[in-house]
Order: C-alpha cells, then sequence, then structure tokens
C-alpha cells in the first residue's frame, strides 16, 4: 500500500508541471539501504541517435549535480559504428575495462514496450528469475540499436531505467529498476528532460544516488553598493 501511494504521490507532484512521464513502478534491491555511485556509466538504448544523445548528456548533467562523476555510453562504445551485434565476451571485457577504470555503476535505459500490445513486465516482484545483471540485459535488448522500426508507430513509450553496481568487491547486481511511461510525445527535448527529472527523483527518494546541493542564497545588493 504504501509503495502504491509513493508512486501516486510522486507521479503526482511531477504531473502538475504538466510533464510527460509518468511513473508506473519501480523495485529497490531490498538487500540495498543506502548508496552513493562515485563513477556513473549513463547507456541509453535507442537507435534514435538525437534522443541518445540528450538523455545520456542530461542524465550525466544531473548526477554530477548530485556529486558522481558520470560518463556517457557514445564515449566508450558506439553500436552505430558496429555491423554486428555485441558479443558476451566482448561485453564482459567492456565491463572489466570498466571497472579497471574507477567506474562502480551502470544506468541503463531503453524502450521495451509500446502501447499495450506489449507485454513489458514479466513476474515483477520475482527479481531472483529475471535480468540481474547489465550484461545479460544489454544482450537481451541491444535489438533496438538495429531496428528503427522497433517503436515508431506509437504514442505511448513504456521504458525501463535499471541501476547495476559494478563494484569489484561485490556482485554485479541490479539495484534499482524504475518502469515509467513516456505519455504522447511530441518533443525530444521536453520528453528527455521529464524523463530525467523523474528518474533522479525516485533515485533520490530511495537514497540511491545523493541529493542536490541547496543553491546558497545571493547575496542582495545594497543600494549603496549599486550606487558605487
Amino acid at each position: 500500500m504504501k509503495h502504491t501511494f509513493y508512486i501516486l504521490f510522486i507521479s503526482t507532484m511531477l504531473l502538475t508541471g504538466c510533464t510527460t512521464t509518468q511513473l508506473v513502478d519501480h523495485w529497490k534491491n531490498p538487500d540495498i539501504d543506502r548508496y552513493e555511485p562515485q563513477k556513473v556509466l549513463v547507456v541509453g538504448l535507442t537507435s534514435n541517435t538525437e534522443a541518445r544523445k540528450k538523455f545520456e548528456l542530461k542524465l550525466k548533467e544531473e548526477l554530477e549535480a548530485r556529486g558522481s562523476e558520470a560518463v556517457t555510453s557514445l564515449t566508450i562504445f558506439d553500436p552505430s559504428l558496429r555491423t554486428e551485434k555485441m558479443t558476451a565476451s566482448e561485453l564482459k571485457t567492456i565491463e572489466n575495462k570498466l571497472i579497471e577504470d574507477g567506474f562502480d555503476t551502470i544506468l541503463l535505459t531503453k524502450i521495451i514496450g509500446v502501447g499495450d500490445k506489449i507485454q513489458y513486465k514479466e513476474n515483477y516482484h520475482a527479481y531472483d528469475e529475471t535480468y540481474r545483471k547489465f550484461s545479460n540485459e544489454y544482450l537481451k535488448y541491444q535489438d533496438i540499436y538495429y531496428n528503427p522500426d522497433y517503436y515508431d508507430s506509437y504514442t505511448i513509450y513504456h521504458s525501463e531505467t535499471s541501476m547495476y553496481c559494478i563494484c569489484p568487491t561485490k556482485d554485479r547486481e541490479l539495484l534499482w529498476k524504475g518502469y515509467i511511461d513516456i505519455i504522447d510525445p511530441t518533443s525530444v527535448e521536453e520528453s528527455v528532460t521529464d524523463y530525467v527529472y523523474m528518474a533522479i527523483a525516485v533515485l533520490e527518494h530511495e537514497q540511491l544516488i545523493k541529493s542536490k546541493p541547496a543553491m546558497p542564497k545571493e547575496k542582495k545588493e545594497t543600494k549603496e553598493e549599486l550606487i558605487n
């Protein structure tokens, strides 16, 4: 009941700003109380290059405003430059290289369903039976890169964002997964901004990222200072 109330509350708060996104459901690893990512790889799985760049850069900006170092996936690997899908072995090599370079977190976002014609949540609360590793999930959904018509004919996009820990001293596990609908998008810029704000708000609430520091109040100039 609390979970349902929270979803309704945060969605209502954001919808008052005429957002194009709606939080459908989300899950947090019960073994994790608080988490503070130090270096994050931001991955947007979409064949729309413009949307991917805008999304990854916007999420990078918001994470860095909260004290985390963030890097977009386009600077590390770009599927658009490949003619074949990435293999499990290649992705494993990339994961190991990320750990060597100090990354501890991956945020993966993708469109996983369209309209009401595709079931995009399988046994939602039974996470022991779902994809718990970044590499498994990436390999399952990378077809999105190679099929531009994957969701072009629909006005509601069912999306999913997953946060993975790739810390070398821990199991590479799923920390959080959120399902967010993008409703009747007309502007890439608007939809990207709304989506990022929604995801960040939930991650902050779940204490999986730091809160954004409050901006210091600007010093008001006195009349004398303005004159001088």
